[in-house]
């Protein structure tokens, strides 16, 4: 299997396999959601680039190896997506997405849409009238968020983790609390949930449907917090999406890695991107 290599553009971290790809096929571009980093895409990675693509997964500001860029809010996050896109010289990308990583790559998409070749989304929400889940609801709470983020400690997190997904060993914990490790990093945290109103998603909708773009929904079903109506409410809503459910919880790249691999490699084959 290719080796997945650690690099650095503008600030910067990032995962990448597979520098080079097979002509008419279009680089992936993975977002990672909260509070984990590129390093979920270990596995996504290689098998995309020994399947002939061309992948990279950068760390958003504060998160794995990227340092805090305050204010790490919504909007700056999606300016920082295409930053990236512009300084690694990608033209159109396929974007495979989870959790906030969802809300943040799915709005460059709608913004950028000549940019998107296809779309893998996963576990997350572009609803604007749904309800925060309840750790979205204690982040964006003032002084609840404070203690949640400043409290946690490593073991902590382990325990948080572990207790949602059968994959996350004790080196993807010390990757994830890298997200921990600094004050300012904590804060953007806050930042980013409270940077933004679910109302503020009603101009987006429609949007996912016109880029008219493949897409794929890839949803653990056994999910907690993002509900498994949210996978079909999200094919219904771009046409011509396939939806595919795994019995796996909110971390399934982490607990089926093979799987998930596998079906975005048979999704984009079949899609021809």
């Amino acid at each position: 299997m290719p080796e997945v290599a650690l690099k650095r553009a503008d600030g910067t971290a990032y995962r990448e396999a597979g520098a080079s790809q097979e002509p008419n096929r279009s680089p992936v571009l993975c977002v990672h959601g909260w509070p984990q980093s590129s390093y979920m895409w270990r596995h996504l990675l290689p098998a995309l680039s020994a399947a002939g693509r061309r992948a990279l997964a950068p760390d958003l500001s504060g998160y794995g190896d990227s340092p805090p860029d305050p204010p790490a809010t919504w909007e700056r996050h999606v300016k920082a997506i295409e930053r990236f896109r512009r300084e690694i010289g990608l033209d159109r990308v396929v974007l495979v997405l989870h959790d906030t990583g969802g809300v943040i790559g799915l709005r460059w998409a709608c913004d950028h849409p000549d940019a998107v070749a296809g779309m893998v989304i996963t576990n997350t929400g572009f609803f604007p009238d749904v309800e925060w889940h309840e750790i979205a609801k204690a982040m964006r709470t003032e002084g609840q968020g404070e203690a949640l983020v400043n409290s946690l400690s490593r073991d902590a997190l382990a325990t948080l983790l572990e207790a949602a997904s059968s994959g996350i060993d004790e080196r993807a914990v010390d990757e994830y609390w890298k997200a921990f490790s600094s004050a300012e990093a904590r804060r953007g945290m806050l930042e980013l949930y409270r940077s933004f109103e679910l109302e503020e998603l009603k101009p987006y909708e429609g949007k996912l449907a016109a880029l008219g773009a493949p897409a794929l929904i890839l949803w653990g079903a056994q999910d907690e917090a993002l509900p498994r109506d949210w996978a079909s409410r999200f094919a219904s809503q771009i046409p011509g999406a396939k939806l595919v459910m795994l019995e796996t919880r909110h971390f399934l790249f982490e607990d089926e890695p093979d799987r998930c691999a596998q079906e975005v490699i048979d999704f984009l084959r079949q899609a021809g991107i």
